[in-house]
């Protein structure tokens, strides 16, 4: 593969995370006004939230599959456009059950989206023998940030759903499909697990584990900050409503930063020292929220848990395709599954240990599960796994 043409592929993955960062961050923060203009029960709520990362993790699964007869970028290139028109059939409905079907093929797609944009992500940066994947979610921060903004304006001017997401997928949409043109992947590196052609790749479970905990452990930690820092900041440390608004923003910003030169700590000082790093970095956040006596001790608790938890996601995918360099696409599409997990498990945890103890011994939760990522840190710097037929049967039933 020419300079040129890796160069091409990394900026259309970059775009293609950027998209997704303004569009799930424009479902995400008017799920207030979505609630609203489906008339949908508080109770109900949970349910609907929670459909979403369920299907996300069967689609993320069925991809490994898909991604043996077709390369992930055709995945990404026909995923990508169905996620964006579900964001809009989402602010176009008008009945419950609309809805319903909307955020099922948001959460279907996106599942799609998310596997397949890291199966090439680490192909890229396996191509490129160097760190590239923090960049790439730096992309989807910023797009985060964007997405976010965005939806600030359509409250502020009280917007349609619609009408605050027409504009973007009008302009993103083509982006996205004319710069799916340059997707580009590397060629699985030697060494790893022997792939029969046509067949689907064996990755152990057990040896996967490790990783599968980590990011589980990380996405526990994001989503505490996502959907309790605004309640915590004006609740427990009792900072004003506006001020309660800034935390997750400052998350994002700091999140955006630390990626954008993770790459080079990973280079200078390897992965392994990074997700350390980072690890213990996230867990000084929370336990400064924790213990924060008032609102700006809360902020900076929650600035270094951006700077901290920033790493571990996008080092885990990597080191995914390192251990198994010969089934990167199967390793990836199980890892993902594990984003959701967390994502589902973090936030009624936090809540429910909020609610019967208090919100500030919650917090040590998500700090206790970050810290746990330093027994797991030298998976990160694992060798590529290496299996003999005979070696391969003797352990089938660990292949997940």
């Amino acid at each position: 593969m020419t300079d040129a043409r890796l160069r091409y592929g990394r900026a259309s993955l970059a775009l293609s995370f950027l998209v997704q960062g303004v569009t799930f961050a424009l479902l995400v923060t008017r799920i207030p006004a979505i609630q609203d203009r489906y008339g949908i029960s508080d109770g109900l709520l949970p349910v609907f939230l929670a459909a979403v990362p369920v299907l996300a993790g069967v689609a993320s699964v069925v991809t490994e599959k898909v991604v043996a007869r077709v390369r992930p970028g055709a995945v990404l290139r026909w995923a990508q456009p169905v996620v964006m028109l579900a964001l809009l059939a989402v602010g176009a409905g008008s009945e419950v059950w609309q809805a319903a079907l909307a955020l099922g093929v948001f959460g279907l797609a996106v599942g799609a989206l998310d596997a397949s944009m890291n199966m090439m992500g680490v192909s890229l940066q396996r191509a490129y023998g160097r760190s590239i994947m923090l960049g790439f979610h730096a992309a989807y921060s910023l797009g985060g940030i964007a997405g976010a903004s965005m939806a600030w304006a359509g409250a502020h001017w009280d917007l349609s759903l619609l009408v605050s997401y027409l504009p973007a997928v009008v302009v993103l949409l083509p982006a996205a499909l004319v710069g799916s043109r340059w997707y580009a992947e590397g060629k699985s590196g030697g060494g790893g697990l022997a792939v029969e052609p046509g067949k689907g790749a064996s990755v152990p479970f057990r040896m996967l584990l490790p990783l599968c905990l980590v990011m589980a452990f990380a996405y526990i930690g994001d989503s505490t900050v996502s959907n309790w820092s605004a309640k915590y900041l004006q609740d427990v440390l009792g900072g004003s409503e506006q001020l309660a608004t800034v935390p997750y923003n400052v998350y994002m910003v700091t999140t955006l930063l630390g990626r954008a030169v993770g790459d080079l700590g990973v280079r200078r000082f390897g992965a392994v020292a990074v997700v350390r790093g980072g690890s213990v970095l996230a867990a000084v956040g929370f336990g400064v929220v924790a213990m924060a006596p008032g609102a700006w001790w809360g902020m900076l608790g929650f600035t270094l848990l951006g700077l901290g938890l920033c790493v571990i996601v996008p080092q885990t995918f990597a080191a995914a395709g390192r251990m198994f360099p010969g089934a990167s696409d199967a390793a990836v599409a199980r890892l993902n599954v594990f984003n959701y997990v967390g994502f589902l498990v973090g936030s009624p945890l936090v809540g429910a240990l909020g609610d019967a103890w208090s919100y500030r011994g919650a917090m040590l939760v998500p700090m206790v599960l970050v810290l746990a990522t330093l027994v797991y840190a030298r998976s990160f710097g694992a060798e590529p796994a290496r299996y003999g037929v005979g070696h391969e049967r003797a352990r089938a039933a660990d292949v997940g």
